[in-house]
C-alpha cells in the first residue's frame, strides 16, 4: 500500500458537486480537469442537441479524448519527421566524408 496522503477534493460539473480523492500534489491539475470538462459540458448542453447530464458528460469526455488523442498523434508525427530528419543528416555527412575520402 502506498503511504501517499489522500484528500477529498470537491470539484463542480452542470452546478453538480462531486468529492473525489487526489494526492495535495495534483490538487490544481484536478482543478484545472474539472474546469476544461465544466466548459466543455457547457458548450454541448448550449448547443442544445443533448438532453440530460449523463449524455452530455459521455459527450464531453469523448470530445476530450478524442482532442487528447490528436494531440499526441500530431506529437508523434512531429517526432518522426524531426528523427528522419536527423537520420537525413547522418546519411547526407556520411556521404559527403566518403566523398571527401574518396577525391584524396
Amino acid at each position: 500500500m502506498s503511504d501517499t496522503a489522500v484528500n477529498q477534493e470537491t470539484i463542480r460539473l452542470l452546478e453538480r458537486e462531486y468529492n473525489v480523492a487526489c494526492p495535495p500534489d495534483e490538487r490544481e491539475g484536478l482543478q484545472k480537469s474539472a474546469k476544461m470538462l465544466d466548459n466543455k459540458m457547457r458548450e454541448i448542453r448550449a448547443r442544445g442537441r443533448i438532453v440530460g447530464n449523463e449524455r452530455i458528460t459521455v459527450m464531453a469526455a469523448l470530445n476530450v479524448i478524442h482532442e487528447l488523442l490528436q494531440n499526441k498523434e500530431e506529437e508523434n508525427q512531429q517526432e518522426t519527421a524531426l528523427r528522419l530528419r536527423l537520420l537525413q543528416d547522418k546519411i547526407e555527412a556520411a556521404l559527403e566524408q566518403e566523398e571527401r575520402q574518396l577525391s584524396l
